[in-house]
């Protein structure tokens, strides 16, 4: 939902869905109502925008291609091996030290270097 922030003069700006549409015997009822608020610094003094879309505006209009399927399959193998890495204590030591020795030129976090290694095992395990 939106969140919004109240000063002395009462609602200062709202950023968010404030509304969405109510699901109620098998459709939907209304619109989404979402409102942004920029908060980069700028010269313009408008800096809240409010949007309607309609009910469907998040519905998928085409089927999920072959390479999306492979693209999904792909990130959910590699996303668990990551977790099981993370907690196997045989690989923890090797993983640790190798990301240690990488992390200046490399990857800035352990579950990057992880989520490199994995992808690359991923990825030859397939050919």
């Amino acid at each position: 939902m939106a969140k919004a922030t109240v000063g002395a003069a009462g609602i200062e700006y709202i950023q968010g869905a404030m509304l969405k549409p109510k699901k109620e015997n098998g459709h939907k009822h209304g619109n989404y109502l979402i409102m942004t608020h920029r908060s980069a610094p700028t010269t313009n003094p408008n800096c809240q925008r409010i949007y309607s879309k309609p009910v469907d505006a998040y519905d998928r209009k085409t089927p999920v291609s072959s390479d999306e399927t492979l693209a999904r399959n792909r990130f959910g193998a590699i996303g668990t091996a990551v977790a099981a890495r993370k907690k196997n204590l045989s690989t923890i030591a090797a993983d640790t030290a190798a990301f240690n020795a990488q992390k200046e030129t490399g990857y800035k976090t352990f579950r990057q270097y992880l989520w490199h290694v994995c992808a690359d095992e991923y990825d030859q395990s397939q050919g």
